[in-house]
């Protein structure tokens, strides 16, 4: 529960240390605890900020709070002018405060937050979907989530083969020796039909606005897991991944927001009512998981303020508890 901020001055915990404090395994568990018991997440605010200079920005505001100990209020600052000051587009932070007195307990590194929650909950999806033996994992993508899904998929599952793809092959390559010098085995795949469809799970972490993986690549038992298209605009697989596959999102939101569900459900590939169940309902039990080694399931997320309430209190609780 929450420790009240007179007793513990405020915490800051930047980039290091958050990642530090949130390995993946325990993670997971955070996660999947959090999806059971629940928590209020009101619809984020959306604002366009202009500055004086002509610049212009997003701001997203993404509260969360449960009744028992914390409120929490990421707020993510998306600037795409920032290329040419030679900055990052994107900036967010998280501030924890104590659901009775609403005193502020920490101040989190909002980036870090969200891509290790992020590539946890594909991670905590596919220990409910996956073939539970599953081995050889193909990560699309090369950016900040997708260098991090190796990690998350080996807390949950027995792989020990790792192919990265990139539209830039230098950046698989360049992820895929980043991973070993970590101790993680990983090889840039050169190419991706093959590569696909030798894996058991394929997971995309990508800003593609046409699909990158097709249905006809993808082998029987095998899971898809699909994280990047998190507006209508986007989309990472075409209308064959979806056919005569079990479908599952990480909440209810996603047919609403995402390219990737909406595009198909126009087309009448499936209807929402085809969709299996949330992680809410997967980590309660209330919706089956993978019913036999045969079947295809995919996984679409486009992420949740629960997610980062979970992530920031486990951050917040390992330091209380070394203090």
């Amino acid at each position: 529960s929450a420790t009240r901020g007179r007793f513990h001055p405020m915490k800051i915990f930047d980039a290091e240390a958050t990642r530090q404090a949130l390995p993946f395994r325990p993670l997971v568990d955070a996660l999947a605890r959090m999806f059971v018991t629940g928590c209020e997440v009101p619809l984020r605010h959306t604002h366009a900020v202009q500055a004086d200079d002509g610049s212009a920005g997003t701001v997203l505001i993404m509260p969360a709070w449960r009744s028992a100990d914390y409120l929490g209020i990421k707020t993510v600052n998306v600037f795409p002018g920032n290329a040419q000051r030679g900055l990052s587009g994107l900036f967010a932070t998280y501030v924890l405060y104590d659901v009775h007195t609403g005193e502020p307990l920490a101040l989190i590194d909002g980036n870090e937050i969200t891509s290790r929650r992020t590539a946890a909950a594909s991670a905590l999806a596919a220990s409910k979907l996956a073939r539970p033996d599953a081995r050889r994992l193909l990560v699309v993508g090369a950016g900040r989530v997708a260098s991090l899904l190796p990690e998350a998929y080996c807390a949950v599952l027995p792989i020990d083969e790792i192919a990265i793809w990139a539209r830039r092959p230098e950046a698989a390559e360049a992820l895929a020796e980043s991973l070993r010098a970590r101790g993680i085995d990983a090889t840039a795949a050169a190419d991706l039909p093959h590569t696909a469809a030798r894996a058991d799970i394929v997971s995309c972490a990508t800003l593609a606005t046409e699909p990158v993986v097709h249905g006809e690549w993808l082998r029987d038992g095998s899971h898809l897991d699909l994280i990047g298209s998190f507006t209508p605009q986007m989309r990472e697989a075409d209308d064959a991944c979806f056919r005569g596959a079990s479908l599952y999102v990480d909440t209810d939101e996603a047919p609403q927001k995402s390219g990737e569900l909406l595009g198909p459900i126009s087309r009448g590939v499936f209807a929402r009512a085809d969709i299996r169940g949330t992680l809410a309902e997967l980590c309660s039990g209330r919706a089956a998981g993978r019913a036999d080694a045969a079947e295809r399931t995919v996984f679409k997320s486009v992420g949740n303020a629960l997610e980062d309430l979970a992530a920031a209190a486990m951050v917040y609780e390992g330091a209380i508890s070394r203090a």
